[in-house]
C-alpha cells in the first residue's frame, strides 16, 4: 500500500526542497585525525547492523494499544471528552497517538540522514567526514525501521509536524557548517532520544522496545560525535558567534517544547484547536514529559560551551536548568548497556528453545 494512502491527512507537499547555501569542502590531508573521533569511526563501522534481521518482525502488535499507553498518559484523560469515549474510541486514540509519535520519529530520522550527509559534504576535517558517513547509514536504517513499523504494524502515518519541519528547514538552510550538528545532533536528536528513552523504559510491548533500544544504541555514538566536533570548534569562536548559536538553541528549544505536543491528534478527533491546546497545556503527564524531553539537551549544550547568561535564563524559565548537571556519559553508557542486555536475553531465550527442541527430538528417537 502506498504511504500516501496511510496518512491521516495529506502532506502539504509530496517532496520538500530546501535550497542549500553551504559549501562542499574537500580535505587533502589524509594523515591520522583526532584519536577520539577515529575511535568513534571504528566503533561506527563495528556496530553496523541489519534492521531486517536484528529485530524480530514476527512479533505481533495490537495497533489499538501498540505501546501499552496508560490512560493517565493521554492528554484527554480526565476531560469531558474522555468521559464520553467508548473503549473502542480510546483504542483508536491510542493508535493515533502512537502513529503521530512514530511518524515524527520517522520524519526526524530522514532529517537526520540528510543532515549527516550534509555534514559529510560541508565539514572541513576528514575524520569528521568519515564518521558522518557511518552516521548517514545509521540514520537510513532508522528511517527504514520506523517506516516499516508504521506501515506493517500500525497502518497509519501523520505528516511531519509544522514546527519540526521549520526547525529542520532552519538547520539545513544555514550556510555555516556547524549548524547541522547543532540543530540535528544536539536539539532534534536530543529531544528524540529523551522521547525514545521514556517509551523504551515504560512500554511492555517487545517490538517497540527492541526498535527503540537498538536505535538508541546508535544514537549514543551520534551524540558523542556532535559533542566532540562542536566542543573543539566552539572554543575558537568569538563571544558574538557563540551568542548567535545560543539564540538558535533558545528558539529551537521553545519551539519544540511549546509546539510538539500532538495537538493534531486531538483535532482529528473533532476537538477545536484552541481547546486541544488547552487540554495539552493542562495535562500533568505531558507537563512532566516536556520537562524530561530536555534531559539530553541541557547537559550537551553546556558541555559544548554554549552556556551564556541568556541561555541559562531560558533554561531557568523552562524549569530545566538543573538538568545541566546530568551525567550525559552515564546516560549514553546506559543506552549501550540496555541494547546489549536485550540482545543477550533474546539470544539466551532462543538458545534455550533450540536446546529444548534437540532434547525433545532425542527423547522421541529413544522412544521409537
Amino acid at each position: 500500500m502506498s504511504t500516501h494512502e496511510l496518512y491521516t491527512r495529506a502532506p502539504s507537499e509530496p517532496n520538500w526542497q530546501i535550497p542549500s547555501a553551504s559549501s562542499a569542502r574537500f580535505s587533502w590531508d589524509y594523515d591520522d585525525g583526532r584519536d577520539r573521533l577515529l575511535a568513534l569511526y571504528q566503533k561506527g563501522k563495528d556496530k553496523q547492523w541489519d534492521g531486517a534481521k536484528r529485530i524480530d518482525w514476527e512479533l505481533e502488535v495490537d495497533p489499538y494499544d501498540p505501546l501499552g499507553t496508560p490512560d493517565e498518559a493521554m492528554s484527554l484523560y480526565g476531560t469531558p471528552h474522555w468521559a464520553k469515549m467508548t473503549e473502542k474510541d480510546k483504542g483508536e486514540l491510542r493508535k493515533h497517538y502512537a502513529s503521530w509519535q512514530f511518524s515524527q520519529f520517522l520524519h526526524g530520522e530522514q532529517g537526520a540522514m540528510v543532515c549527516a550527509a550534509r555534514i559529510v559534504e560541508s565539514v572541513p576535517d576528514l575524520d569528521a567526514k568519515l564518521y558522518s558517513a557511518t552516521q548517514t547509514m545509521d540514520e537510513a536504517r532508522h528511517a527504514e525501521i520506523y517506516g516499516r513499523f508504521l506501515h506493517e504494524k500500525i497502518g497509519m502515518l501523520y505528516p511531519i509536524n509544522d514546527n519540526l519541519q521549520a526547525l529542520l528547514g532552519d538547520t539545513l538552510s544555514d550556510s555555516r557548517w556547524d549548524m547541522p550538528y547543532l540543530g540535528m545532533q544536539v536539539l532534534i536528536e536530543g529531544l528524540a532520544l529523551a522521547a525514545f528513552g521514556m517509551i523504551r523504559d515504560t512500554t511492555d510491548k517487545p517490538l517497540p522496545k527492541q526498535i527503540l533500544a537498538y536505535v538508541m544504541q546508535d544514537e549514543a555514538r551520534h551524540v558523542a560525535f556532535g559533542r566532540m566536533a562542536l566542543r573543539d570548534y566552539y572554543k575558537q569562536l568569538s563571544d558574538a558567534e557563540l551568542r548567535e548559536r545560543e539564540e538558535f538553541v533558545i528558539e529551537g528549544c521553545y519551539l519544540m517544547r511549546d509546539r510538539l505536543r500532538g495537538v493534531e491528534v486531538l483535532e482529528d478527533f473533532g476537538i477545536p484547536k484552541a481547546q486541544a491546546d488547552e487540554y495539552t497545556e493542562q495535562s500533568e503527564f505531558l507537563a512532566l514529559f516536556r520537562q524530561l524531553l530536555f534531559s539530553r539537551i541541557v547537559p550537551c549544550v553546556k558541555d559544548i560551551g554554549l552556556w551564556g547568561p541568556r541561555l541559562q535564563q531560558a533554561y531557568v524559565d523552562m524549569g530545566v536548568f538543573e538538568m545541566g548537571n546530568s551525567n550525559l556519559d552515564a546516560l549514553m553508557n546506559q543506552d549501550e548497556e540496555i541494547a546489549e542486555k536485550l540482545d543477550a536475553e533474546r539470544f539466551a531465550a532462543e538458545e534455550h528453545e533450540r536446546v529444548a527442541e534437540v532434547e525433545a527430538a532425542i527423547r522421541a528417537g529413544a522412544e521409537d
